[in-house]
């Protein structure tokens, strides 16, 4: 499996995961220009959780952040669509589950928090994932998204957009088995809203308080909200 479609048909987004999860990690860093272990700090702390804390964090990958969350003593669950990824993730000792973000296999209410990085913009249906993330969270819990996203100031936006064009795609040639794969992830990025775009999204879901933080000039943004009561 080479590029999924824009389209984002489960099956093709899943496998081409598989094809790139042995190297997943190493490339991420390499084309974040290690940025995104900050991201991952930044992440757990905007999450304000505790030991004893249920956590789910959807698209987990490998389950790097999901070992993260669990550092703070909560019970954090990686669940992803991608059996490659999650086996590539074997040594991470956190609970792993097979699970659709738009279906996901757990009860309602079972969670204090829901997470998810860099994964909303490879689902199907976004609004319905989000709504489908309030299902599974109790009222009065979290929801934190962190996504790449629209960066500020517009120079900063005109060279973000090169470096996707040209730079990921040289840097993914050499480094991935799958080089094909990034340049889908790259248009991903160009074709997700911007930060209140998502806002929008998220508060119709069944989400209150709903509020984004950017980071690294808006290339990367946190939207955080609580699941209402109602």
């Amino acid at each position: 499996m080479g590029r999924a479609g824009l389209e984002k048909n489960p099956r093709q987004v899943a496998a081409m995961f598989d094809d790139v999860a042995g190297r997943y990690d190493r490339t991420n860093t390499l084309l974040s220009g290690f940025q995104d272990r900050r991201w991952r700090r930044h992440s757990v702390r905007a999450l304000d959780i505790g030991p004893g804390s249920k956590v789910l964090d959807v698209a987990a990958g490998t389950a790097v952040s999901t070992e993260q969350i669990a550092q703070t003593g909560a019970w954090a669950v990686a669940c992803d669509f991608s059996l490659g990824m999650l086996q590539a993730g074997k040594r991470r000792t956190v609970p792993k589950v097979a699970g659709d973000a738009l279906r996901l296999p757990f009860a309602d209410a079972s969670f204090d928090a829901v997470t998810i990085s860099f994964g909303l913009r490879n689902v199907e249906d976004p609004a319905a994932a989000v709504a489908e993330f309030a299902r599974v969270t109790r009222p009065g819990g979290v929801l934190l998204i962190c996504e790449f996203s629209r960066a500020r100031p517009a120079p900063i936006r005109w060279v973000y957009r090169g470096y996707l064009k040209h730079v990921i795609p040289r840097i993914a040639r050499r480094f991935s088995s799958n080089p094909d794969a990034y340049t889908y992830l790259g248009e991903t990025i160009n074709a997700w809203p911007d930060q209140p775009t998502l806002a929008g999204i998220i508060s119709g879901q069944g989400w209150t308080d709903v509020a984004w933080r950017n980071m690294t000039f808006g290339v990367v943004a946190l939207h955080r909200a609580i699941r209402s009561a109602a």
